[in-house]
């Protein structure tokens, strides 16, 4: 025998129903897309554009805040570090000196020179003196183990030789935040997709990401051989030195590693004379000589 459902059973249904979802299907709303007015350009004039900057500068003096942490997904935590003081030098084609000072008595933390193939580095409060090939991990302590050659790469971004390089226009979106409205919303922006020839073939060698407002590089994510991400670089509050223009703050991320490096630029000449004495590191007397 068919049973009649009360009536007030059917209104109790109806009044439950938007609570459980039954009723009512939710979906999250699109962000919107920023009104920023954005600059248009072809792939031609962006390599242009970063091959011109490039040139511009062959020498680099620094003297930098640097921030490092260590640590992420596969140690399920992050480990920050006290922010000290530095100095950088830079000349091209590949030579870098890097010096780390101790906030208060600016003592050494580090003193690390490289000449794009080998590196010396020398750590005062372990009386080490490191020696080693760039490519090589330096040290499993948490400044030791920035490789030399990534911070360069990282300060300055190298052009696009078409003679083993194919490049290829991509059209992306980044988030951003608007400075009025203080709401995230999605910006159009340029990708460089930068495919480099080897003996080992062709393969994804770096993308440079520029931002549509400025056409600045506002980020470089250079790829190993094997495709996976070596490095992620973002590039901040961009300024002119000399007509030359530079980010004052650089973030540097290697997923492999799991550390993290930000170089913040308190001050900045570029193009300036530097001798081959401010490239040496000799070996202190009594420190231990450790190879890598």
């Amino acid at each position: 025998m068919n049973r009649v459902i009360p009536w007030w059973l059917l209104l109790l249904l109806v009044a439950t129903f938007p609570l459980s979802g039954c009723l009512f299907r939710s979906r999250p709303v699109p962000m919107q897309m920023s009104t920023a007015p954005l600059q248009s350009a072809t792939c031609d004039e962006l390599i242009e554009r970063i091959n011109s900057q490039a040139s511009q500068i062959r020498t680099l003096k620094a003297a930098v805040d640097i921030a490092t942490s260590v640590g992420g997904s596969r140690t399920g935590k992050v480990k920050a570090y006290h922010e000290i003081h530095g100095y950088i030098l830079a000349s091209k084609p590949s030579r870098l000196r890097m010096i780390g000072l101790f906030p208060i008595l600016q003592n050494r933390v580090f003193d690390l020179v490289s000449s794009g193939h080998d590196f010396r580095l020398w750590i005062p409060s372990k009386n080490q003196f490191i020696v080693g090939n760039d490519q090589v991990m330096i040290s499993t302590e948490p400044l030791g183990n920035l490789r030399p050659q990534v911070i360069y790469d990282a300060l300055l971004l190298q052009p696009i030789n078409p003679e083993d390089e194919v490049t290829v226009l991509e059209q992306g979106n980044e988030t951003v935040v608007d400075p009025k409205t203080q709401k995230s919303e999605l910006q159009p922006d340029y990708i460089l997709d930068i495919i480099r020839h080897t003996d080992r073939g062709w393969y994804l060698s770096r993308k440079a990401v520029l931002d549509r407002i400025d056409l600045e590089p506002h980020e470089q994510i250079v790829y190993d051989p094997d495709g996976y991400v070596a490095t992620d670089a973002h590039y901040q509050l961009f300024s002119l030195f000399n007509g030359v223009s530079f980010p004052t703050k650089i973030e540097i991320w290697r997923p492999k590693e799991e550390y993290s490096i930000t170089l913040t630029i308190t001050r900045l000449t570029l193009n300036q004379a530097l001798t081959d004495d401010q490239f040496t590191l000799d070996q202190p007397a009594g420190a231990e000589l450790v190879s890598r």
